[in-house]
């Protein structure tokens, strides 16, 4: 039997190695295709592919069937719940492939893409070009197309160029410009604050006007700091939480 081939990663000594094996097989799960298995490699073999041992293996799996979004059958194997969603909030300990596994496994529609110029309230991360290309989406719930969020990216024309509209459609900004671009993502910094809807994000997200929404911004950089990405999210205050964990080292 075939089983599903999850995404590679570099992992980030710093961080604890379950977290971030879990996060990215969450993200691949998330994100999959409906034709692709749902029987996962051995635990033996996956913590091969990760470059981890089967222990830290063990401890990523229990936490996403913790989360309903796996099932582990004594000597049938591990398989992926097709209708699982994402239902638990991330806990972001500074791993990108935590932020393409929150950002993962929503019915997408682009909106619209194209050129402009950079946004007067962006113009700090763009100091040395006057345009960017942007990209406009609407994410949901795959079971119920309820709209949960509307993202606006900005990015260097120069990546811009490489990315295929499409594949924004399957995958997350971060996921295309890292895995599909090649892009060098050193980090990414979030800001999340409470905000009221404006008339657009009120008939987007489908609420009320001024209702409380949590408006994300958040800023991917290169290894010399330079910004490639600047996506600005609004969320629905009513689907999302976000957790941050700080861990002592």
């Amino acid at each position: 039997m075939t089983s599903f081939a999850p995404d590679s990663i570099v992992l980030n000594r710093k961080l604890p190695l379950w977290y971030q094996v879990s996060q990215s097989l969450r993200a691949s799960i998330l994100g999959r295709r409906p034709q692709d298995p749902l029987r996962l490699p051995t635990e033996e073999q996956l913590a091969e592919h990760y470059g981890v041992s089967v222990l830290t293996m063990r401890q990523a799996l229990k936490e996403l069937e913790d989360e309903g979004l796996i099932t582990r059958h004594r000597r049938r194997g591990t398989f992926i719940e097709p209708d699982a969603r994402r239902g638990a909030p991330v806990r972001l300990l500074g791993s990108v492939d935590a932020i393409v596994a929150q950002q993962s496994g929503m019915a997408t529609e682009l909106l619209d893409h194209g050129r402009a110029p950079v946004p007067a309230e962006l113009a700090e991360y763009f100091p040395d070009i006057d345009e960017v290309a942007t990209y406009h989406r609407l994410r949901g719930d795959e079971k119920t197309g309820e709209p949960t969020n509307h993202a606006r990216n900005y990015v260097r024309p120069e990546l811009a160029a490489r990315i295929d509209p499409d594949d924004l459609v399957r995958w997350p900004m971060t996921k295309v410009l890292r895995d599909v671009v090649g892009a060098d993502i050193s980090r990414i910094t979030d800001t999340v604050e409470a905000r009221l809807a404006d008339p657009e994000t009120a008939r987007l997200l489908q609420v009320p006007l001024l209702s409380p929404i949590l408006h994300y911004t958040g800023v991917t950089y290169d290894e010399q700091g330079r910004v490639l990405d600047a996506a600005v999210i609004h969320y629905r205050g009513d689907r999302f939480s976000f957790t941050v964990t700080l861990e002592a080292t």
